[in-house]
């Protein structure tokens, strides 16, 4: 079981990191919410909790707790300019269905 994320991400996060004085990397996890009932979370760490699950990818640490990761694994997070728009993205093979709005999934 593995997340990973684009260089891009990478470089995102390293510079924000940098910016903010402070981090160890990301937390990705999953909530219960949305129409289609799961979205999920994404905040910067600054520090390990015992149960995390810890992976590298492009020089960045990348923490998800143990409940997550079955609908995490094989996920990339990428970071996406669109027009006006820029954001994370979650490319998660395991998603079945998503909502119109883009803000929930399930699997």
């Amino acid at each position: 079981m593995s997340v990973t994320m684009s260089e891009r991400a990478a470089k995102h996060v390293t510079n924000f990191i940098a910016k903010r004085g402070k981090g160890i990397g990301v937390r990705l996890g999953v909530r219960t919410s949305g129409c289609s009932g799961m979205a999920y979370k994404l905040e910067f760490a600054d520090d390990r909790e015992d149960e995390d699950l810890t992976f590298e990818s492009h020089g960045v640490t990348i923490l998800v707790d143990p409940k997550s990761l079955p609908y995490l694994d094989g996920t990339e997070l990428d970071y996406v300019r669109e027009g006006l728009n820029e954001g994370f993205r979650f490319n998660n093979p395991n998603v079945k269905d998503a909502c119109g709005c883009g803000e929930s999934f399930n699997v």
